[in-house]
């Protein structure tokens, strides 16, 4: 396998430019560069030079971290370079020129370690959304999964499922024996039990996914033509993201604006009025993508007099307060103008709750789309168990279940989503 490097820091200019080096050839390149290697683990100043010409590149500490104890499983090199630009592209320059070293891919460092088991696949996946962080809750949840919140929650689940897998085995292989230790009855019990650890594993499941915090939650802003909700986006998001009109039907797409508040990613969507009678193929076309929109809103602001369609968070808002002649919105949830500010600080106050109730907690294991869905296969997997009258079918529905575990974890069946996961990671990692 080849050897790699990459800078590992951030882009230069810089004060200091970590380039980092793994592989069997790392230490004999970064032996080539500096004459002699420090002790394992203990930095040390070296001049590095070209060792074809001997010119000098630069002056840098340097140190190693002999494989398997490493970062990434093999032996790994740091040369902690001046931050230049000029002085890392010489240095690269010189790595590339030597045989079997190339410049690594994104995210090829982390797939290493993942292949040589210094972490698991929920691991990096923590990792990714980790560089990705842009608010605390980002950060704190994401160093969970990190630091290897998942991998606990699924090896303590796995744990119960090999013990209750352990017994239906011996019960099959020995059944005809007196001396299996079980119970009186034992089909009914492990049944009992396969069902228990499916009610878990479906708790941890059926928690708001960690792309809420990443990607933002979805607010709608939906009604008829001219309730005012391009206004109220523009007032909430705190710039001119949509056209402002007394014309109905300004509005013909949804318009997506995202903003960070109080430590939370959102993402406000502005759309077409939802007219019974549109005047135009493109003011239907709009209302089918309003209908879309709402269908997938996280939170729904419904702004008419009407009242709302079926939402679990809906908040029904009595816009343009301000007007005269607007009759106070009797059992609606907030009255508010978007042009004088009236109740928008209280809006953003429902908005925060609402947050609360609908993003991972940063205190809990949260899981991904990806390790949700394995989860509710291992979670169908052990409920089939538990409705089994076959000791035979039992055993081969909880294999099913260890299988979904062993996906999250990265021991069975992910080779076609690394390449998409370690694709949004940097270079250097």
């Amino acid at each position: 396998m080849d050897t790699i490097f990459a800078v590992s820091s951030g882009a230069p200019p810089a004060a200091i430019a970590v380039l980092r080096l793994s592989g069997s050839s790392a230490f004999a390149a970064a032996e080539a560069l500096s004459g002699t290697l420090p002790e394992p683990r203990r930095a040390a100043l070296r001049a590095l030079r070209d060792p074809a010409s001997g010119e000098l590149l630069d002056r840098a500490l340097v140190l190693v971290f002999p494989g398997p104890r490493s970062a990434t499983g093999e032996d790994l090199a740091e040369l902690h370079l001046h931050g230049g630009r000029a002085v890392v592209r010489a240095v690269e320059a010189v790595l590339a020129g030597l045989e079997g070293l190339r410049p690594a891919e994104p995210g090829e460092f982390t797939r290493r370690a993942l292949s040589n088991g210094r972490l698991d696949l929920s691991e990096a996946e923590g990792l990714g959304d980790l560089l990705a962080a842009e608010t605390e809750a980002q950060r704190r949840v994401a160093m969970r999964s990190a630091e290897g919140a998942v991998r606990r929650e699924v090896e303590r689940w796995e744990a119960r499922l090999l013990a209750l897998a352990a017994h239906a085995e011996a019960l099959l292989d020995h059944s005809d024996e007196d001396d299996v230790a079980g119970f009186a009855d034992p089909l009914p019990e492990l049944r009992r039990a396969a069902t228990a650890l499916a009610d878990d594993v479906d708790a941890v499941a059926a928690r708001p996914a960690v792309e809420r915090l990443r990607d933002g939650l979805r607010v709608v802003l939906a009604g008829p033509p001219n309730a005012g909700k391009s206004t109220l986006l523009n007032t909430l998001v705190g710039r001119d993201a949509a056209i402002v009109s007394a014309i109905a039907g300004t509005t013909r797409d949804r318009i997506e604006a995202p903003v960070m508040r109080g430590g939370v990613a959102w993402l406000f969507v502005d759309t077409a009025g939802l007219n019974e009678a549109p005047g135009d193929t493109i003011e239907e076309i709009g209302i089918a993508r309003a209908r879309d929109a709402l269908a997938s809103a996280d939170i729904l602001l419904w702004l008419d007099d009407a009242p709302p369609p079926e939402h679990p968070a809906c908040l029904w808002i009595h816009a343009r307060a301000d007007e005269m002649g607007r009759a106070k919105g009797e059992g609606k949830d907030l009255s508010l103008s978007a042009l004088t500010g009236e109740g928008i600080e209280a809006l953003w106050e429902r908005l925060a709750r609402l947050a609360a109730t609908l993003l991972p907690p940063p205190d809990m294991v949260a899981l991904n789309q990806r390790q949700r869905g394995l989860c509710l296969d291992a979670a169908g997997a052990l409920r089939r168990a538990g409705g089994q009258a076959d000791l035979l079918l039992f055993a081969e529905e909880l294999r099913s279940a260890r299988i979904a575990f062993d996906a999250i974890t990265g021991r069975a069946g992910v080779e076609a989503m690394l390449d998409a996961l370690f694709g949004r990671f940097c270079i250097g990692k």
